[in-house]
């Protein structure tokens, strides 16, 4: 297979070529930046210099021209603002190359969500319409065939694989509120230097309230309207979702426990908890961790999921996705093992 990476100097972009570098179905891969970044022309060591000797790639400039002189690619990651992802999405559907997006330029399923939650115009509802949402461990039979990819956002990833246990066995309370807590590190802000994620000026605090982007995809994914509350906190990468919600009155706690087990227990990167999930437990590994407690008196059932949230909340969860349309296990590769399973044509 032979890939490229737009966006490959960011975070998320240097965790994909880092995986790709050790992944055994990639002949070659490119790695690009945007026209006129300062980056340009560096190689990728320059910039993360643990991958000296790893990958020396230079940076190329990513234009219309470049692509047209690379059209025997069979998939790009783009790990890019949101505008630029749909934007140049579309040009590489069109030439018959797979998309993995990582941004969320693909995540919603109205084009008219985007003014009010993304700030921009979307312009192709038809690929809305074809993009198949990421989520590896519950969307796999649909990943396989697709062509476009919006791989999910970091603190969707945590909540939605703590709380869709629940909502896809129907065992939540009827128009029941449903809370999401998450936390971040401040890698979830990107690269570019802010004074606002600054460890000097940082402390925890709650940001964008009751107007978050991830709201919107969070209910739309779980089919139920939920409040989230995102914060940041000054730690460099990790993330912690906790979802609370009334189970319906005659719910048990063995139905409780029935419905996570088949959720997870053919899934080798999602990990039920016998503790409450820690950050340090799953950062730099592509695993999350899950658990729930449940009080059967007062029918409040809590949740929680720790990632990575650059990660399993972004580039691993790309990889996954890009495993699955090759009718590999969606973990191949991001495992020490999981190179042996090459014949399983399975799904998540």
């Amino acid at each position: 297979m032979k890939v490229a990476i737009v966006g490959a100097s960011g975070y998320a972009g240097a965790e994909l070529v880092e995986i790709l570098t050790q992944h055994n179905k990639i002949s070659d891969f490119q790695v690009l930046v945007s026209e006129g970044s300062a980056s340009s022309g560096l190689l990728f060591s320059d910039l993360y210099p643990r991958m000296q000797s790893v990958c020396d790639k230079p940076l190329q400039p990513f234009s219309k021209n470049w692509l047209e002189q690379n059209l025997d690619l069979d998939a790009v990651f783009f790990a890019t603002p949101h505008e630029y992802s749909q934007e140049w999405a579309f040009e590489f559907v069109n030439a018959g190359i797979k998309v993995f997006d990582l941004s969320g330029a693909f995540r919603l399923s109205e084009s008219a969500d985007y003014p009010k939650y993304y700030g921009f115009e979307h312009k192709h509802q038809d690929l809305l319409d074809a993009a198949i949402y990421g989520l590896a461990e519950f969307n796999g039979e649909t990943i396989k065939n697709a062509n476009l990819v919006a791989v999910p956002g970091c603190y969707p990833t945590a909540s939605l694989l703590a709380l869709k246990p629940i909502t896809e066995n129907n065992l939540q309370q009827d128009d029941g509120l449903i809370v999401v807590n998450g936390i971040s590190g401040v890698s979830g802000a990107g690269r570019k230097a802010s004074l606002a994620t600054s460890f000097n000026e940082l402390s925890l605090k709650a940001y964008n309230i009751l107007q978050h982007r991830h709201q919107p995809e969070i209910s739309q994914e779980c089919g139920q309207q939920v409040i989230f509350n995102p914060h940041i906190a000054p730690y460099k990468r990790g993330l912690l979702s906790t979802v609370t919600l009334n189970l319906k009155t005659d719910v048990t706690a063995e139905q409780v426990e029935q419905a996570f087990k088949n959720a997870y227990s053919n899934t080798p990167l999602v990990r039920i908890s016998n503790d409450w999930p820690k950050i340090d437990d799953v950062s730099s590994t592509p695993f999350a961790n899950v658990k729930w407690q449940f009080d059967q008196e007062k029918h409040v059932l809590v949740a929680s999921c720790a990632i990575d949230n650059l990660l399993k909340g972004a580039a691993s969860q790309a990889i996954q996705c890009f495993n699955l349309t090759l009718g590999l296990d969606s973990h191949y590769g991001l495992l020490p093992n999981s190179m042996t399973n090459s014949n399983n044509q399975g799904g998540a």
